[in-house]
């Protein structure tokens, strides 16, 4: 069985060397305090204060404040740890509103996807169906629900409500949107592989090499809550070379040397309807998938390689800078200028935990301020 194999017989990895330890360590310390202080300053002011007065307004504002603070994972990837990413299929255009459905290799194939929004102007507006679990993590929890990630703990009795709830606040159509599912509903494994291939010979469904069998009821709760207000689904394969990667491996620049990404655009139009036919046709989307994934093992490459043009340097400095100069000036304002921001920080951080615990999100409290759909 094909299991995220190497697929050159170099070496499947980067050397761990003092320099890549060191410069792994420093992103990471500068990933985690921009993060705190945009959160605290930022973010706690637009996606909380700013959203008692409108819904619309709060995320723009947020998603142009993240949209700078997650351009800093693209810029690690791609310029400072030196990933080539390649995108094949088809062009997404800018500022729409889509569904994406890629498979789980491994724990980080989210923050590729980060790549490609990027190149379209919509990072700050793109969201996760993600586990629950992740929202837990010190400050990137926080972050995630500031986002409006949609946490998931994978029982349906309790997700269901949780994704209605959620879908049905973003179809705001003068939002763009990226709302990212991973039918799969967790990460690709030798071990859930052969289970996955065991369940799917004895109901008599296809057997699947290099993805598991799609979850239906995520995408079937997507396609029911979003369809009207979506634009395109895009089906995603993302696929690495040597191998795939853990969440280290990219922090340190040792692996991987590229990820190969393919976009195919599915038109609403060819999704059906009713429950039955979509849960056949995102099984004929994975098997697809499938196909694909087993292309680009043997060549190396998917089909039909795109135009995503790379992302420039100078902009991703001057972004970088424009995120240091702001987390420079809340620095010095928490330790050096007044306890009084000393206590706002405390404030907002108690704020922003039980916020994120709870699943708190502050709603207008103008009539007039209500988006008109």
């Amino acid at each position: 069985m094909d299991i995220c194999k190497p697929l050159t017989d170099g070496p499947l990895h980067h050397a761990l060397t003092p320099m890549r330890l060191l410069r792994g360590l420093m992103c990471l310390l500068v990933l985690f305090v921009t993060a705190f202080m945009m959160l605290v300053y930022c973010g706690f002011l637009s996606a909380v204060v700013l959203r008692f007065v409108s819904i619309h307004h709060s995320r723009k504002m947020t998603s142009i404040i993240f949209g700078a603070w997650l351009a800093l994972w693209p810029f690690l990837f791609e310029k400072i740890n030196r990933t080539k990413v390649v995108f094949y299929g088809e062009m997404v255009p800018e500022k729409e509103r889509v569904l994406l459905i890629a498979n789980h290799r491994t724990e980080v194939d989210w923050m590729y996807l980060w790549d490609l929004a990027l190149r379209k102007g919509s990072l700050g507006y793109m969201k996760y169906v993600l586990k629950s679990s992740l929202m837990k993590l010190p400050v990137f929890g926080w972050a995630f629900h500031v986002l409006e990630f949609i946490p998931v703990q994978r029982r349906w009795e309790i997700d269901g409500s949780v994704m209605n709830r959620m879908l049905s606040t973003l179809k705001d159509p003068r939002e763009p949107l990226w709302l990212a599912i991973f039918p799969e509903g967790t990460d690709f494994t030798e071990q859930k592989c052969i289970r996955s291939q065991k369940y799917a010979a004895e109901n008599g469904l296809p057997i699947l090499k290099n993805v598991l069998l799609p979850k239906t009821k995520g995408f079937l709760a997507c396609m029911r809550d979003m369809r009207e207000s979506l634009d395109a689904v895009y089906d995603v394969a993302i696929g690495y070379k040597p191998r795939c990667p853990f969440f280290l491996d990219n922090v340190f620049g040792v692996n991987p040397f590229e990820v190969h990404i393919h976009v195919r655009r599915i038109p609403l139009s060819d999704i059906p309807t009713s429950e039955d036919r979509v849960a056949a046709w995102l099984m004929d989307a994975f098997c697809h998938k499938d196909a694909l994934l087993s292309a680009f093992h043997s060549a190396g490459h998917f089909p039909l390689r795109g135009t995503e043009e790379d992302l420039s340097l100078v902009k991703c400095l001057v972004n970088f800078l424009a995120v240091a100069a702001v987390t420079g000036i809340c620095t010095y304002l928490t330790f050096f200028f007044s306890i009084w921001f000393r206590i706002y920080v405390c404030l907002a951080c108690i704020y922003l935990a039980s916020a994120t615990i709870f699943n708190i999100r502050p709603c207008p409290i103008l009539c007039f301020t209500k988006p008109p759909f």
